[in-house]
C-alpha cells in the first residue's frame, strides 16, 4: 500500500517555492485530485494561500516547536481524505533553528515524515552549474530523499534543456518541469492585505492562471509517480485532538482581516478539551458575543486597520469590561497590541485601542523581533503555572512602551538570550509571542479549567 505526499523545497528563500506550491495545488485540483496543504515552520501567511486553493485547512509542521510524534500525527490527521499532500518548505532546504544541525528545517520534516522531496532551483544565469547545486543538496545529508527537481526562472526552453540534461546526468533524478523568468504571472506580495483579498475571492483568477501555467510546463503525471511513498507509521494512536470533554465552556475567538493568525491545531485543541468556539469580528464592529466564558485575541495586522478598530468604541468597551471582570483571556501579538492604550503608526499618527494594558505600541519600518521562543510563565500565570514550558514564535515590526512598571506574563528564551515579555492582569495573559498549543497541551487544559471556574453562564 502506498500514499502520495511530496515536499516542495527550495535552495533558499525567494526561490519560488510558494508560487510553485500553489500552482501545483491548483493544477492538481483542475485534474480532479483532492489536495491537502502543509507548511514547514511557524509561518501563518502561506497556509492561507493553501487553504484558499485547496478548500481544506492547511496545517503547520514544525519540528522545533513540536515533538516528532506530534508532527507525524498532524500530517496523518490532516491528510485524511486527500489524494495527495503537498508540504511547502521554509527558507532553504537545510535552514532551521541552528546552522549546526537540521533541527526545525524542511530537511528535518522530510526525514521524520519519510517524505520525498522536489527541489526548486533558481536556474537564472546558469546551466551545468545547476547540477552542482542539486548534488550539494543531495550529499549534505544521506537521509534526505530528493526525487525530482523543478527549474525556476529559466530564460527559454533551450535554457531549460541545458539545465535538465546536466542535472539528470549528474544527479540521477528527473527534472519534471520549469517556469520561465518572464511567464506573465506575478505572485501577489505576501502583504498585510492578503487575507481580505483571499476572502473576497480576488485571487481566484490568479490561482486559475497559475494552475494552467503549471499544467503546461510541469509533468503532473511524473509528480504523482514520484510522490508515492509508504504510509506514515505512528508509534501509538494520535490522540492529541481526540475529544476529552463535551461543551465545558464557550470561548470567543476574534477572526477577521485584523486578527487571523491561529494555528489550526490551536483551535482544534481548544475544542478537544471542551471549548465551543464562537467567532466574532472586532473589525466589523461586532461586540463580544453573549454567554462567553473565555476570549482569544490572536495575531494579525491591527496596525493596518487602526482607524476602523479605533472607531468601534462599543467593541472596545465590551472587551475591556469582560477582561476587567476576570474573563480568562489570551492575547497574542496583534491581540496584545489591540489591548494597549494606543497604536502609533509609522507616520506618527496615534489611534486609541482598548486601553486595558497601560502603554502604547509604536510601529517601525525595521523588524523588531523574529525567532523561536521557549516560554516559561511568571508567577500568577494560570496558563503556564509551576515552571510549565511551552514553545512559540515571535515576529513583529512594533515595540511596546509601558507607562510604568508592569507585571510580565512570561519569560522567553531565544537565540539572543532570556527576556521578560508580555503583560498579566487578573485572568489576562498577553504578549508578542505566538504559542503553539500542541507544544504544551496542558496550557489548554488550564485555560478550560479557569473558564469553568469563572463561568458565569450555563
Amino acid at each position: 500500500m502506498t500514499e502520495r505526499r511530496i515536499v516542495i523545497a527550495g535552495t533558499g528563500s525567494g526561490v519560488g517555492k510558494t508560487t510553485i506550491t500553489i500552482g501545483l495545488m491548483a493544477a492538481l485540483q483542475k485534474k480532479g485530485y483532492v489536495v491537502q496543504g502543509f507548511k514547514c515552520g511557524p509561518d501563518y501567511i502561506d497556509p492561507t494561500y493553501h487553504t484558499a486553493v485547496t478548500g481544506r485547512n492547511s496545517r503547520n509542521l514544525d519540528s522545533w516547536m513540536l515533538n516528532e510524534e506530534t508532527v507525524k500525527g498532524i500530517l496523518v490527521n490532516g491528510s485524511k481524505g486527500a489524494d495527495i499532500s503537498i508540504i511547502e518548505g521554509v527558507m532553504g532546504f537545510y535552514d532551521g533553528k541552528d546552522p549546526r544541525s537540521d533541527k526545525g528545517s524542511t530537511a528535518d520534516i522530510s526525514i521524520l515524515t519519510n517524505s520525498p522531496v522536489i527541489l526548486v532551483v533558481n536556474c537564472s544565469s546558469m546551466a551545468r552549474s545547476a547540477a552542482a547545486i542539486v548534488k550539494g543538496f543531495q550529499c549534505l545529508s544521506e537521509e534526505v530523499n530528493v526525487v525530482g527537481v523543478i527549474a525556476n526562472r529559466v530564460g527559454s526552453i533551450g535554457h531549460f534543456s541545458l539545465v535538465k540534461t546536466a542535472i539528470e546526468q549528474e544527479c540521477q533524478v528527473p527534472v519534471i518541469g520549469y517556469l520561465q523568468r518572464e511567464s506573465d504571472i506575478e505572485m501577489p506580495e505576501r502583504h498585510l492585505g492578503l487575507v481580505p483579498s483571499i476572502e473576497r475571492g480576488e485571487l481566484d483568477d490568479f490561482f486559475n492562471q497559475l494552475g494552467d501555467l503549471i499544467l503546461e510546463n510541469i509533468d503532473i503525471d511524473k509528480l504523482l509517480e514520484i510522490s508515492k511513498t509508504e504510509p506514515l507509521e505512528i508509534e501509538e494512536t494520535f490522540t492529541l485532538l481526540d475529544k476529552k470533554e463535551e461543551k465545558a465552556c464557550r470561548i470567543a475567538v476574534a477572526k477577521d482581516a485584523a486578527f487571523n493568525f491561529y494555528y489550526q491545531e490551536n483551535i482544534e485543541l481548544l475544542e478537544a478539551f471542551g471549548a465551543e468556539i464562537v467567532y466574532f469580528s472586532p473589525l466589523a464592529g461586532e461586540v463580544l458575543p453573549e454567554n462567553i466564558d473565555g476570549l482569544y485575541l490572536g495575531g494579525g495586522f491591527p496596525e493596518e486597520f487602526v482607524d476602523e478598530l479605533s472607531s468601534h468604541d462599543n467593541v472596545k468597551q465590551s472587551i475591556k469590561t469582560a477582561i476587567q471582570s476576570g474573563m480568562p483571556t489570551l492575547a497574542e501579538c496583534g491581540g496584545f497590541m489591540y489591548l494597549t492604550e494606543a497604536i502609533e503608526t509609522t507616520s506618527n499618527e496615534e489611534y486609541e485601542m482598548v486601553g486595558i494594558i497601560p502603554g502604547k505600541v509604536t510601529m517601525q519600518i525595521r523588524l523588531a523581533a523574529l525567532g523561536y521562543r521557549e516560554i516559561t510563565g511568571k508567577s500568577g500565570n494560570f496558563f503556564l503555572p509551576n515552571d510549565l514550558q511551552a514553545k512559540g514564535h515571535e515576529f513583529h515590526y512594533s515595540t511596546f512602551h509601558s507607562k510604568n512598571e508592569i507585571p510580565y506574563a512570561y519569560e522567553t528564551k531565544g537565540m539572543r538570550g532570556v527576556s521578560l515579555e508580555g503583560y498579566m492582569m487578573k485572568n489576562l495573559v498577553a504578549g508578542y509571542t505566538h504559542f503553539h498549543f500542541a507544544s504544551c497541551p496542558e496550557m489548554v487544559e488550564n485555560w478550560i479549567l479557569k473558564c469553568k471556574e469563572t463561568k458565569r453562564y450555563e
